[in-house]
């Protein structure tokens, strides 16, 4: 019989742009990101009823992160505003322009997502001094927002971002380490997440790449392997790095550098 408490539920959301947005570039589970120029975007969030914003270019330097549909709920934004004041500006992490009542203007990174560059473009495979570069460079962002007392919460190659020189820019799941409440984080769960992202920049491919996105099951099979911490034995010039994330045995991001 048809349990419709059960019933998977299906949002539909009105696709729109604030004023200053182009285009919309991407969204994600709260956000739309709109083009505004060349150097900005800006992220803005998704109507009521689930979800929260789209991320919309303004100019090459600048995107906006807006709501999916005009009244939404932008409670969500103002708090990443907030925690983007406390990071305060560094180059290794996605820059705060400004704040409107329609959403985030944040620095535009031109080269997209570091999961898209090297999963889903064209582009050659990066050769290894390039992966080294960027675990370096992750693991500087991440030893900052931890310095400035914040924990991200939601280390994964989809909020890795490249700029016009292929430089790392952090922006404010299968990777997030095991815990009862998945609420109750600290440095090592985000420095556990940082290994899994780093795994994928040297491998090319996500941990467990036996199990795939999906599949019925998916979840909790990945799940299962990390509580029981039956990680991947994959050798690359990072393996030691990944194993002592994985183990919790480093106490700071630092540590990596």
């Amino acid at each position: 019989m048809w349990d419709e408490t059960k019933a998977d539920r299906v949002f539909v959301y009105q696709v729109y742009c604030p004023p200053t947005v182009e285009q919309v570039i991407t969204s994600g589970g709260s956000a739309f990101v709109g083009e505004v120029d060349e150097t900005t975007v800006m992220k803005y969030p998704l109507a009521p009823g689930g979800g929260s914003a789209f991320v919309g270019e303004v100019d090459e330097p600048t995107v906006m992160k807006y709501p999916l549909a005009p009244g939404g709920d932008m409670s969500r934004l103002d708090i990443e505003k907030k925690l983007l004041e406390i990071v305060g500006p560094h180059e290794r992490i996605i820059g705060l322009k400004s704040f409107s009542a329609d959403g985030l203007y944040l620095e535009r990174a031109v080269n997209g997502t570091l999961a898209h560059y090297l999963l889903e473009s064209d582009n050659e495979s990066p050769l290894l001094q390039q992966r080294i570069s960027w675990c370096r460079e992750f693991a500087e962002a991440v030893a900052w927002i931890h310095f400035r007392s914040v924990l991200h919460c939601d280390i994964q190659p989809t909020n890795l971002l490249l700029d016009d020189e292929l430089h790392i820019k952090l922006e404010p799941t299968r990777f997030y380490c095991p815990r009862a409440d998945p609420f109750d984080a600290d440095i090592k769960t985000d420095l556990f997440e940082l290994g899994c992202t780093i795994y994928l920049i040297m491998m090319g491919h996500a941990v467990f790449p036996e199990i795939a996105d999906g599949e019925e099951g998916w979840y909790e099979k990945v799940q299962e392997k990390l509580e029981k911490q039956q990680f991947t034995q994959d050798s690359h010039a990072c393996s030691a790095i990944t194993s002592k994330c994985w183990l919790k045995e480093y106490e700071s991001a630092e540590e990596l550098l």
